[in-house]
């Protein structure tokens, strides 16, 4: 049976603070766990519903079976899935100057959209992504929620923009309503897109090292800018 400063604890994981203190954090439901189980992340306890166990045939000393209940009470999800995580954070990998192209994030504040951005960037193949120290915690539960699982195989680091992209070597493309096509441009293979703050854009401070504006043009759909 789960405990109540088991409960205590896992709930807290949803304040940064308390990730910060405790370097753990929570992941939920059954495609997260999957994902996780088959990366490097150190799992700290499991705990799922039994069939979920049987299923997926999981071995594992720091498994606890919980009944659906008992799932919902540590549960940050309005409909539980089957099976929660409490994961250690790891360490900040080095910035890697030789990939392909690397993603600089310019203060995301929406856990969401940041969810998002990593999927596809997973999608893509990109395998580093750089954010701003002001951007949203990659370990809150709705980021985690929303990566479905891409979190896990993609290097993302915080950063103080400024000093980096000084640094930068590579052409910096940033993400603009009123940039160039990307369709109508020969993006270099090694490269930088910086793409900006929800609501304010790339911040003027980061602009200065921007090469070229780019663009995705909508294609005759009325929703929010790419």
């Amino acid at each position: 049976m789960i405990t109540k400063n088991q409960i205590k604890y896992i709930r807290g994981l949803s304040l940064k603070k308390n990730r910060i203190k405790e370097q753990c954090f929570v992941v939920e439901g059954e495609k997260c766990l999957i994902e996780l189980l088959n990366s490097s992340f150190e799992v700290v306890e499991l705990f799922a519903l039994k069939d979920w166990i049987d299923k997926n045939k999981v071995v594992f000393d720091k498994v606890q079976v919980v009944s659906f209940k008992e799932l919902e009470r540590i549960s940050n999800l309005k409909s539980p899935n089957k099976v929660l995580a409490v994961v250690k954070i790891k360490k900040q990998e080095t910035i890697q100057q030789k990939l392909a192209v690397t993603l600089v994030l310019d203060d995301i504040n929406d856990p969401g959209n940041l969810g998002t951005i990593i999927r596809m960037c997973d999608w893509f193949g990109v395998k580093q992504i750089i954010c701003s120290e002001n951007t949203v915690d990659i370990y809150n539960p709705k980021v985690v929620q929303s990566t479905m699982g891409s979190l896990f195989r993609i290097d993302i680091i915080y950063a103080d923009l400024i000093k980096y992209l000084a640094k930068v070597t590579t052409p910096i493309y940033g993400a603009y309503m009123d940039g160039k096509n990307v369709k109508d441009i020969k993006i270099k293979h090694k490269a930088h897109l910086v793409m900006g703050n929800e609501a304010n854009g790339i911040s003027e401070k980061v602009e200065k090292y921007i090469s070229k504006r780019v663009a995705i043009k909508n294609i005759g759909g009325n929703t929010e800018s790419l």
